[in-house]
């Protein structure tokens, strides 16, 4: 079955499911509420959005030299960078790194990064054990799934289901508390910090005038996971770049106001390197590993490239109609919703993932609560116009819309086709699809213009 058949398989079951949705929305519920209180910390928060964007674009223009700058600097500050034109090579170059030390335990902190090149299955299969550190993700990794959502990835589960999930493979009471279900992670998380020699984190910005990075997170598990283990591993995506730090005043409050609706996140740390000689905490050894892996194809695309000005917040996966019908998992892909769709078919391919950009009723949200003010719903529509450009559309697809286009320029050719005619094509088309769970229209004998016409 083809990617374009299982997603809209996943589709119609995750939207038909409505214990699904009952979760999703309560959840996303929770989440606006939030962010309407983070954003009155603004006094003028359209200047906020256009400033950031302004320095993205700025960044994405130059992002050659920002990036050769900041790895100038970070191995002056004694630490090494690597870089990863795909997922093969970052894969190799965390698996030379975890080789070299003899580690057979590592550590990791919430990244989308890693999700990105299937780090926990390369490592696994590699017979090395990763421990994921943030709540969400240790939940999905008990449940053995993926992260559901770019900042919650346990976003499609009650507190019901997690502590149901937890009795079955931790032996926790069935009707723990959240907050002792907490407590029980915490235990056992803490024993993996003391003991495993590798610690991988993402970063949320790369500071190209310190040479650091940011990490931002609410639990302080990503800080236990740089500072305990011996060496530390960063995977972060090129894009990511700031020119400054003094930019971060401006990127955390954003990101935290629209990704959690907080005014700043409880932990903002700035690492620039491993432990120096008069230091007492962070590891022996950094690496950071700059991940391409279809970045550089984006910033070539004149209209696309916007894309990459994107912080991560999640902002539009809570806004976007389809994401809060069919879910996460439905998109089949690191990245789902509208971000996720815009991004994704120059990551792996227009081919294979040219359908999620078909996904969305371009209703405009999600450009809407962006930060960034990136025009996401423009961009749906620039990918499906370079997926017909590059002829990835089907035989029967073009003769549909050859007729239906010579319907649509013809008032003739619509008044000829009766209301009878048009009410089997349609149950032709659409009865297995539109129509599967919902009446079809019907027709009238006559169009609105021959009755015009007949009473004028």
């Amino acid at each position: 079955m083809s990617l374009t058949k299982d997603f809209s398989a996943a589709a119609e079951t995750k939207s038909a499911d409505r214990e699904h949705r009952r979760k999703l929305l309560f959840n996303i519920g929770k989440y606006n509420a939030t962010v309407e209180k983070g954003v009155l910390q603004y006094n003028d928060l359209e200047h906020a959005r256009k400033k950031a964007k302004n320095i993205k674009w700025r960044t994405i223009a130059h992002l050659d030299q920002f990036l050769v700058e900041f790895e100038t600097r970070f191995q002056k500050n004694g630490g090494k960078v690597i870089w990863a034109e795909d997922v093969e090579q970052a894969q190799q170059a965390i698996h030379e790194i975890i080789k070299n030390k003899n580690a057979k335990s590592v550590v990791k902190a919430k990244s989308m990064a890693t999700e990105e090149i299937e780090l926990n299955e390369f490592l696994a299969h590699n017979k090395i054990a990763v421990h994921e550190t943030d709540l969400g993700e240790y939940i999905q990794q008990l449940a053995g799934e993926k992260p559901y959502h770019i900042v919650t990835p346990a976003m499609h589960k009650s507190k019901e289901d997690v502590a149901k999930l937890f009795n079955e493979k931790l032996g926790s009471p069935i009707n723990s508390t959240p907050q002792e279900m907490t407590m029980i992670a915490r235990k056992n998380l803490r024993e993996k910090y003391l003991t495993s020699e590798i610690g991988i984190t993402g970063a949320n910005f790369i500071i190209a005038d310190i040479g650091g990075i940011a990490v931002t997170e609410n639990e302080g598990n990503a800080r236990l996971t740089m500072t305990f283990p011996k060496t530390h591993i960063v995977i972060v995506g090129i894009e990511k770049m700031i020119p400054s730090i003094n930019h971060l005043g401006l990127f955390w409050p954003l990101l935290a106001t629209f990704g959690t609706g907080q005014q700043v996140t409880v932990y903002n740390t700035i690492i620039t390197g491993p432990r120096r000689e008069n230091e007492t905490d962070g590891p022996e050894e950094m690496y950071v590993i700059l991940l391409d892996n279809g970045r550089t194809n984006l910033i070539n695309q004149p209209e696309q490239r916007e894309s990459l000005y994107c912080i991560r917040c999640g902002a539009c996966l809570n806004a976007c109609p389809v994401y809060k019908n069919i879910g996460g998992h439905s998109y089949a892909t690191t990245y789902s919703g509208p971000i996720g769709s815009v991004i994704t078919p120059h990551l792996r391919g227009m081919k294979d993932f040219k359908h999620l950009s078909f996904a969305s009723s371009l209703c405009g949200n999600c450009t809407e609560v962006c930060p960034m003010h990136i025009n996401l719903h423009n961009l749906l529509l620039y990918n499906r116009r370079d997926s017909v450009q590059q002829n990835l559309t089907t035989r029967s697809e073009k003769i549909t819309y050859y007729f239906w286009k010579k319907g649509m320029l013809s008032r003739k050719l619509m008044n000829r086709a009766s209301g009878g005619m048009k009410n089997f094509m349609v149950r032709t088309l659409f009865s297995n699809s539109w129509g599967k769970h919902r009446e079809l229209p019907k027709f009238p004998k006559k169009s609105f213009n021959e009755l015009w016409r007949e009473k004028n």
